[in-house]
This record gives C-alpha cells, structure tokens and sequence, in this order.
C-alpha cells in the first residue's frame, strides 16, 4: 500500500473508532441511569420504612418542571411587552373574564335562607335588605355548569 492509501485508511479507522468510543459512552450512561432506578427501587422495596419515599415526593421533580416553565413564560411575556414599547407599540392587555360566566351555561341555583325569618325580638318578620350572589364554574366530567349561591 502506498503512503495516501494508509493515512485515508488510518483516518476512516479513527474516524470508526470515535463513532464507537461515543456509542459505548452513551450505553454506559444509559446503563448508569438505568442502574440508578434499579437501586431506588430496591431501596423504595426493601429499604428500612423509615427512609421509604410517599409516592407524593415521586412528583416533586415533576412540580419543580412545571414551575420553571411558569417562570419562563412570564419572562417572555415580560420581554414582548419590552420589545412593544421600544417599538413604540402598547403592549397588549390579556382579555379576562373576571366574575362574568357565560350565560349559555345552565346553572344550578342555591338558595341560603335563615332558619326562622321571625326577629328574635318579637316584632315580626324580618326584612330582605339584599343579597349577596356569587358564581363558580363548577366542572363536571363533559360537562359544565354554574353554580349560583344566594345569601
């Protein structure tokens, strides 16, 4: 073989032997990771029940995600508004609907009366002076309503 044969064969065999150095690094990580979850497992199965986890503190890395996506999307709203007003443009205010459900929506009404509408002073009935209303979505599986409760 001549001298441009051997260093393009040499550099086609480095070339392979890095492909394969970076496969096996990526199988002993898999396999390190899967080892790990092997052992807490067994440490969850086996372990003294004092140290065994609530399933509820399975989640908290989950909870901790969520957070940071909240986190992320305020920064980015906070930069579009940033970047409207250096534009000279005003930021848009979100649209909510604050107290007002859709009166499409059927509504389940509830009334909260007194036990007694006698005064406990013996001069009669007592008078309806107001009431208070509120409204809460309540969700029920395909299915949504409004609850109405008067007071």
């Amino acid at each position: 073989m001549e001298t441009p044969d051997l260093a393009r064969e040499n550099a086609l065999l480095k070339a392979r032997l890095a492909e394969v150095e970076a496969t096996l690094a990526e199988t002993q990580e898999a396999n390190r990771r899967l080892e790990d979850i092997l052992r807490a497992a067994q440490r969850e199965k086996f372990g003294k029940s004092s140290e065994k986890l609530s399933p509820d503190q399975f989640n908290l890395p989950l909870e901790d995600a969520e957070f940071a996506q909240g986190v992320l999307e305020a920064a980015q709203e906070k930069a579009e508004a940033a970047m409207q007003r250096a534009r000279g443009e005003e930021p848009r205010k979100p649209k909510r609907n604050r107290g007002h459900l859709p009166s499409h929506l059927p509504r389940v009404e509830r009334v909260i009366e007194p036990a007694s509408t006698l005064c406990p002073c013996g001069c009669g009935e007592m008078a309806r002076i107001g009431e208070d209303v509120s409204e809460r979505l309540d969700v029920i599986p395909a299915q949504f309503r409004v609850l109405v409760t008067r007071r």
